[in-house]
């Protein structure tokens, strides 16, 4: 993507966390950047500019506010995507799996208009349990996910494959090898 320079100096890399081996890799460094943040809300929205976009849905917590953006400039609707039990009305909800266990993500069931045209947003894939996750409960809501988006991929986890195998287009900014 052009004009994306400087955006991989600004995510922080913290060596072993959440646990020895782990290089977390935090935006919080880059959404304090006014100009890198800028670029990478355009960067995320720019492949699906020209698409019919009906709604984002960002997954908690990231993908809230960089969803909110990217649903501003693409013109449309948001929708939260929440662990469960954090939204206030009725609820459906998908489980996924974690490294030791398992989780839930919700959405409003009245969220998603039969037809809608949907896109995903986080803010980094690694494995993308919770990716699929968030693109089976859009289905099952009657909606059509047109992509995913993210800032950063760790693509030695696999994450973009498993979008891959469900037919999804996806897109990330960036990617750092490794875990």
């Amino acid at each position: 993507m052009k004009n994306l320079d400087g955006l991989e100096e600004l995510i922080r890399t913290i060596p072993d966390y959440p646990k020895p081996g782990i290089m977390f890799r935090d935006i919080t460094t880059l959404l304090a950047d006014p100009i890198g943040l800028k670029k990478a809300i355009k960067g995320m929205a720019k492949p699906f500019e020209d698409g019919k976009v009906d709604a984002v849905a960002g997954i908690e917590a990231r993908g809230f506010i960089l969803g909110g953006a990217i649903a501003d400039r693409l013109e449309c609707g948001f929708i939260p995507i929440r662990k469960k039990g954090k939204l206030p009305w009725k609820t459906i909800g998908q489980e996924y799996t974690l490294e030791y266990g398992v989780d839930v993500i919700e959405i409003h069931e009245d969220a998603v208009e039969p037809g809608s045209r949907v896109l995903i947003v986080d803010d980094l894939i690694a494995t993308g349990g919770t990716a699929e996750a968030a693109v089976k409960l859009i289905r099952r809501s009657g909606g059509n996910v047109v992509g995913a988006t993210f800032i950063v991929d760790l693509p030695d986890l696999g994450g973009m494959q498993r979008l891959d195998a469900l037919g999804i287009p996806r897109h990330a900014l960036i990617a750092f090898g490794g875990h």
